[in-house]
């Protein structure tokens, strides 16, 4: 019997599609989603959320559209900000048509929701016009009532079977660029509906444990639900459904992602909990550089350890390595050598400073490297390859 490498995960096949100039699915990065949550029609305030999500490295903003108002309101919104925004539609077709006309990359609407087929004819007109994708979006909470009497309750057979109706419809209109999403706030429910999915289509997956919680509890919900799925290879996109701040959303996205080595963007901090052998305040400095490093968005490791127990394993598997050492003095190891001493008072800033010039370094070898690509291959200018836009990181 053959075992599975531990950290092998091989992801289900799926088609590609294009939320504006950000791939998903296919062999595209695994992307991170998030949601504004002020009102649309606050321009400003909209736009300075999605600008603060972009410097969270969010790949995709959704923004809902539930009126007229708010589907002119976002043609402003997008023209003011760079990340692919989709327009959240529930029942009404006209404001999928004035969202694809407003420039959305993407629209979520049911489209066996919206009405008659000449409707939903009218909508994949639009969204081929400009360029728009679309996402089938089913929860636990709204399903069809035809569906809650034949099943009973919301279970894993009838989300699968709502999705599949919203699909045929859209297959029967020779329109395929959209993604699928099944989702429920608990967390088995999901994880089944999911399976169940992936077994019988192969359009990308946007996961999500809907409604999950507040900040604590639901990226607990989202860590498991999602890391399940995840680690069996289903999942393209995902979004961390918190009741907290949305920028939250896209931290713990990542941070979900990096756990399972299928995404990298950032630091990584790997620290131990601290114990009566530091010989610094650990988890005070941890807390400190997550706050000081968060700017830096070039993918890399370093390990924080208050003690020579598990400080210099720990510090030969990572990027840059602190291990605590007596009398205030403490051995920084750089690519998993042991290479110089800092003191307590300065390793912080000592830390910050070794991260970002690290980073530097890092950035200038992938540019360096990209234009030695470049001038192997010259016809090509260097562009993208098509089926392969989208984000890094």
């Amino acid at each position: 019997m053959s075992i599975r490498p531990f950290r092998d995960i091989s992801r289900h096949p799926t088609r590609q599609i294009g939320v504006g100039p950000v791939a998903v699915g296919g062999d595209a990065l695994i992307t991170v989603q998030s949601m504004t949550n002020t009102a649309t029609t606050d321009v400003e305030g909209t736009i300075a959320q999605v600008r603060e999500l972009e410097q969270a490295g969010v790949d995709i903003v959704r923004i809902s559209c539930p009126d007229e108002d708010s589907t002119r309101a976002l043609a402003e919104i997008i023209g003011a900000v760079t990340v692919p925004i989709v327009a959240d539609i529930h029942f009404h077709y006209r404001r999928a048509i004035e969202a694809a006309e407003a420039g959305a990359a993407c629209l979520r609407i049911n489209p066996g929701n919206i009405g008659s087929m000449d409707r939903v004819r009218e909508v994949i007109a639009a969204a081929r016009d400009h360029g728009c994708s679309m996402r089938i979006g089913v929860n636990a909470g709204s399903l069809e009532r035809d569906l809650l009497e034949k099943y009973a309750e919301p279970c894993p057979e009838a989300l699968v079977e709502s999705a599949l109706r919203h699909i045929h419809v859209l297959e029967d209109n020779d329109f395929l660029d959209f993604k699928v999403s099944v989702k429920a706030s608990d967390v088995f429910l999901a994880v089944a509906a999911y399976r169940g999915l992936a077994k019988v289509c192969d359009y990308p997956l946007h996961l999500g444990i809907t409604e999950a919680g507040g900040l604590r509890t639901g990226t607990v919900k989202s860590a498991i639900g999602l890391g399940m799925l995840l680690w069996e290879g289903i999942g393209d996109t995902i979004r961390v459904s918190l009741a907290a701040d949305p920028v939250e959303e896209v931290h713990a996205g990542f941070e979900i992602l990096k756990a399972l080595n299928l995404r990298h963007k950032g630091v990584t901090i790997i620290a131990c909990p601290s114990c009566a052998r530091q010989q610094f305040e650990v988890i005070e400095t941890v807390a400190r550089l997550e706050e000081r490093l968060a700017h830096v968005t070039t993918p890399m490791t370093i390990s924080i350890i208050g003690c020579v127990v598990n400080g210099p394993g720990e510090a030969r598997e990572t990027d840059i390595g602190l291990t605590g050492g007596g009398n205030g003095t403490h051995l920084v190891y750089m690519a998993g050598v042991a290479d110089h001493k800092t003191g307590t008072a300065d390793m912080i800033e000592h830390i910050v400073e070794l991260v970002e010039r690290r980073a530097a370094e890092i950035e200038a070898e992938i540019e360096a490297a990209a234009q030695a690509d470049d001038e192997k291959s010259p016809a090509d200018g260097g562009r993208a390859l098509p089926g392969k836009a989208g984000v890094t990181g």
